[in-house]
């Protein structure tokens, strides 16, 4: 029997691996920056949800240089362990929106740092150019000392008792052919540069998970055959068990099978791995299946495919009320 595209004993296997992943897998809630909706009983009062996923600002994070203020973590850590759940930290130095910026001021104005952020853009076919946000210098050894100091104040204070952080995802765009690349960026720069970041991150928490988003990485289509920054990344997290993941799960899509799911696959046992899902993740249309992603699907590729210990679940509606809570309810 055929229901759709797919056949009823590809649906039973499906459901059986979406089952099994789930036990498996730890699922957190990722309230971006909206920490406030921690409080919310559904949240709470869902044993299976570990905790929740929390997005801080280096602004926010050291308004001044050298001056910290992590009360903000503090207060939601202390919640959290109130209620029996854990705290996963997201650093973001990185926007997507021109008009927000993630940086310290400091950064912008003293011109040690060389302007400390640079927009992203995409030059479009006729020439122009569309600017899409900013993101920290982070090839810039003058900012990432102060990036490094910021990982090694937060892991002193919150090494062992957060349940992880991660660095956001390692794409960024400027352009394919170097005529307009920010001052010091180069294709192979920026991938030691993350390299060298996501150690001094691994320094600071030793204890807790220390993860980054490594999806994409600019430059890879202008390396020859059988060479890849984003391995390179992979390679460099496996000596250490750094966690690598992903800010998007999307089962089967092209795009990220080529790049990012390929090297989760290949390191599913010796790498930590998480992927969140994110605005619009809900909305994808399976290749598999020619419908609508549901949540038995997500879980398990995440977990059957791909091999993923952590998913962190966006709240969009109406999705996360009507479909994430009711799943993950059962799972405990």
């Amino acid at each position: 029997m055929i229901i759709g595209r797919v056949p009823v004993c590809a649906l039973a296997a499906l459901m059986t691996a979406a089952t099994l992943s789930a036990q498996q897998l730890r699922h957190y809630v990722f309230f971006n920056r909206d920490r406030e909706r921690i409080a919310e009983p559904s949240f709470l009062e869902t044993p299976a949800f570990e905790g929740a996923q929390l997005k801080y600002t280096w602004r926010e994070l050291e308004p001044r240089r050298g001056e910290y203020d992590f009360s903000g973590i503090e207060k939601d850590l202390l919640f959290l362990e109130s209620h029996g759940k854990k705290l996963f930290i997201q650093l973001q130095d990185v926007s997507f929106d021109t008009a927000v910026n993630t940086l310290p001021r400091y950064l912008m104005t003293d011109t040690s740092y060389h302007g400390g952020a640079v927009h992203q853009f995409e030059i479009r076919e006729d020439g122009t150019v569309d600017r899409f946000g900013w993101t920290a210098r982070r090839w810039d050894p003058a900012v990432q000392r102060r990036m490094h100091a910021l990982y090694d104040t937060l892991g002193a204070m919150f090494d062992g008792r957060i349940e992880g952080i991660n660095l956001p995802e390692t794409a960024v765009e400027f352009g394919d052919d170097g005529e307009a690349f920010p001052s010091g960026f180069s294709f192979d720069g920026y991938r030691d540069a993350v390299i060298v970041n996501m150690r001094a991150l691994k320094r600071a928490f030793p204890k807790s998970l220390a993860l980054i988003y490594a999806n994409f990485m600019p430059g890879e289509k202008h390396l020859p055959a059988g060479r890849s920054y984003l391995k390179d990344l992979y390679d460099a997290a496996r000596t250490w068990r750094f966690g690598l993941g992903g800010p998007d799960l999307f089962p089967y899509k092209p795009g990220q099978m080529n790049n990012g799911y390929k090297f989760l696959r290949m390191g599913r046992d010796s790498i930590p791995c998480a992927l969140a899902v994110q605005w619009g993740n809900f909305d994808y249309v399976n290749p598999k299946t020619g419908r609508r992603v549901t949540i038995e699907e997500m879980i398990a590729f995440a977990g059957t495919e791909l091999g993923v210990d952590y998913i962190f679940w966006g709240t969009q509606e109406p999705y996360y009320s009507t479909a994430v809570i009711p799943y993950v309810a059962k799972l405990r």
